[in-house]
């Protein structure tokens, strides 16, 4: 079975849904999966406007009350934060591109930086931190984080973010025959993707 897994580091809401794709991964030890940096926000220097700051921890509680994920609301006091998260999708994707298969360590990784312990994975001091926490060599992870061959997988992942027509993330396709179906388009539990598979199953059949 192989998958599609749309996502980003720093979005919430992928963090809160990190529990439930677990939980079903496990039911399916089969399946591959392909994680695919969606980019929620380009690079930008500019400090966060307070509005947003707001709005986005917001979320954070939102995110609580439907989900098992837990926040560290301090990261708003002990940080300036930025509307960037493609440094972040870069980390993820240097991971992969030093040792296959890391990408969802790193991914838990950045997140357990940044929703836990209330660091700023828009920082690359951050993003090399949680390569080293996963067993990345910091230097070389600094290097590939920079080089040309990582802005071009990131262009790639984002122009099959838009082919596979995703407006938000969460979103895991179960792909079959170079056709994707969609298990999840936003947050969901470990029961609706088992639902929604079988739906999808049964169809084909």
């Amino acid at each position: 079975m192989r998958l599609v897994y749309v996502m980003d580091p720093m979005c919430g809401w992928c963090y809160g849904f990190a529990p439930e794709l677990t939980s079903f991964l496990t039911n399916h030890p089969e399946a591959e999966v392909d994680w695919i940096m969606g980019g929620l926000a380009p690079d930008s220097t500019t400090p966060m406007p307070a509005e947003l700051q707001q709005t986005i921890a917001q979320y954070w509680h939102q995110i609580e009350a439907r989900s098992q994920a837990k926040f560290n609301h301090d990261f708003w006091q002990l940080n300036t934060p930025y509307r960037s998260t493609y440094p972040a999708c870069r980390a993820v994707l240097s991971a992969e591109h030093i040792q296959q298969d890391s990408a969802p360590l790193m991914v838990e990784a950045i997140q357990a930086a940044y929703y836990q312990q209330a660091k700023n994975p828009a920082l690359v001091d951050t993003l090399a931190d949680c390569a080293t926490a996963i067993g990345l060599d910091r230097q070389l992870f600094l290097q590939v984080l920079l080089s040309p061959v990582i802005e071009q997988k990131l262009q790639q992942h984002l122009t099959m973010s838009q082919q596979l027509q995703v407006q938000g993330f969460p979103a895991l396709f179960f792909i079959e025959e170079n056709q994707a179906y969609p298990l999840a388009l936003g947050f969901c539990q470990t029961q609706d993707l088992e639902q929604q598979l079988t739906r999808i199953i049964e169809v084909r059949k």
